[in-house]
């Protein structure tokens, strides 16, 4: 692969930066010093540093050589998962229930890499915003810089995220204009009968019974109606009742998580959910209250800043290896956040080979150091080619 011949030089720095990370991992919000390396290495290369975005983000701007007013936003997230790491390599986590089971180490070597590569050359008319963002994990740490003023304190014409991909084949790019991946909500619904003797049912008002009833019916709102060409995902994954078995309970509670595609879905989902709860709770005399709460947004791409992305990775590694019609993917990222505020464009790079095959959130996971190069080659390449000298 065509990858910048500075940046493969320093592919053991980056490797050496991302094993470091692994071994020290820090949950939403605590990545003190994950952003505290981040930070200094940025001031090492002459780059101006802003700390404390977001609670621990980290921003660093370069200006490159001219006068031009572009910019761009490049980002990479620090956190890592409670997770107990059941590797064996000298670089496992030392921190016991958590790890870096995502590859945020590898996303943010990489846009360190880029950052070094971009300091010492400065091939480029504009400036860039380096994006290191804390509690990607269900944090909404994006929502957070962008809450500080990220982007009225950075202005960029642009900003772009990627993830790395086990399932797809090493250094290969994926992407799609328009929605990418889902929103995600969640719903707590408690049923609230009439308790009593398990022997004497017609005293009671079974919740259990309501529920399994709730759980059915919730299954009709994708299968009939949400469009057949819409996506759209409604989960019951808990399922809470009953302390004894001899007892009718008081009352069962179910949750659920929601994933749409679109807004118009989304809004869709939540009505449909309350309607059939009142529905349900009417015919059964109980009451049923939801709790619905919406989290991330659906990560939705610009169209001109995708053909940017995917221009940058032909470059990089080739057009056969350039996939610009991805399947939507039903996770969410909260770099949805910055793209409502930002145009933008979240991709997929691939790092699946003979020895990187586990899936992110697996206690085995590691991120692949050979895809190190690449993405810090995509992100300098996709600089120089918007931002180009006169």
């Amino acid at each position: 692969m065509p990858v910048y011949n500075r940046i493969a030089e320093i592919h053991e720095d980056m490797q050496t930066w991302r094993r470091d990370i692994h071994r020290h991992p820090e949950l939403c919000f605590e990545e003190q010093r994950t952003a505290e390396i981040v930070a200094e290495k940025l001031r090492s290369w002459g780059i101006e540093v802003h700390e404390g975005i977001g609670i621990t983000g980290v921003v660093g701007v370069l200006k490159g050589q001219g006068t031009s007013s572009k910019s761009i936003g490049i980002r990479a997230d620090m956190d890592a998962l409670p997770l107990q790491e059941l590797n064996n390599f000298d670089h496992k986590s030392v921190i016991d229930g958590k790890m870096h089971a995502c590859g945020h180490d590898g996303h943010t070597a990489m846009l360190l890499g880029a950052a070094k590569y971009l300091a010492e050359t400065r091939n480029f008319d504009g400036r860039v915003h380096f994006i290191f963002q804390p509690a990607e994990e269900g944090g909404g740490g994006g929502d957070a810089m962008v809450k500080d003023g990220l982007f009225d304190r950075f202005p960029c014409d642009g900003v772009y995220g990627l993830h790395n991909q086990s399932s797809m084949p090493r250094g290969s790019f994926n992407v799609r204009t328009g929605p990418i991946m889902a929103s995600a909500d969640t719903a707590v619904m408690t049923i609230h009968g009439k308790g009593g003797h398990a022997a004497h049912p017609q005293l009671t008002i079974d919740p259990i019974a309501v529920g399994v009833q709730l759980y059915t019916a919730l299954q009709t709102i994708v299968a009939r109606n949400v469009g057949p060409v819409d996506n759209a995902v409604v989960s019951v994954t808990m399922f809470d009742a009953g302390t004894g078995v001899n007892i009718i309970p008081q009352q069962a509670k179910l949750t659920a998580s929601i994933r749409a595609m679109t807004a118009q879905v989304r809004d869709l989902i939540e009505e449909r959910m309350k309607e059939i709860c009142r529905g349900i709770a009417a015919t059964h005399n109980v009451t049923i209250d939801v709790e619905y709460e919406r989290g991330y947004p659906s990560t939705v791409n610009h169209e001109k800043e995708t053909l940017i992305a995917a221009r940058a990775a032909t470059e990089v590694v080739g057009v056969d290896n350039v996939n610009m019609d991805t399947p939507v993917r039903m996770g969410s990222e909260d770099f949805s956040y910055m793209l409502e505020a930002c145009p933008g464009c979240y991709f997929f790079l691939g790092t699946n080979d003979e020895t990187h095959f586990h899936s992110a959130h697996h206690p085995e996971f590691d991120f692949n150091d050979e895809v190190l190069s690449v993405g810090a080659s995509l992100w300098a390449k996709l600089v120089e080619q918007q931002m180009p000298r006169a």
